[in-house]
């Protein structure tokens, strides 16, 4: 686990939003068609994001990157979700550092 890496990654507001709506994805993404529990479509978080295609796919790689979320390809869709796992151990990592 790369801390300094993870900080840079959470250090944009709209890679911390995508991981709030992750964190909840029956809240924040109702109208999702197939299984939540496969993670939640790349096209649906563009959608709520609002922002391009583009830009949300590169915020996507980043938390991929990092290890903060995993991915899931199903056809032509790619589902997303958090992983807990590693964001629990850069929880604790940061406890006992700060």
């Amino acid at each position: 686990m790369d801390i300094d890496e993870i900080i840079k990654a959470l250090s944009n507001p709209v890679r911390r939003e995508i991981l709030v709506w992750l964190k909840d994805p029956v809240t924040n993404f109702p109208e999702q068609e197939h299984a939540l529990e496969l993670g939640v479509c790349a096209g649906k978080i563009n959608q709520r994001s609002g922002l391009s295609q583009s830009t949300i796919s590169s915020h996507l790689a980043v938390l991929q990157r990092v290890g903060l979320i995993s991915s899931h390809r199903m056809g032509q869709w790619a589902f997303f979700k958090r992983n807990e796992e590693a964001i629990q151990a850069f929880l604790d990592e940061m406890n006992k550092q700060l």
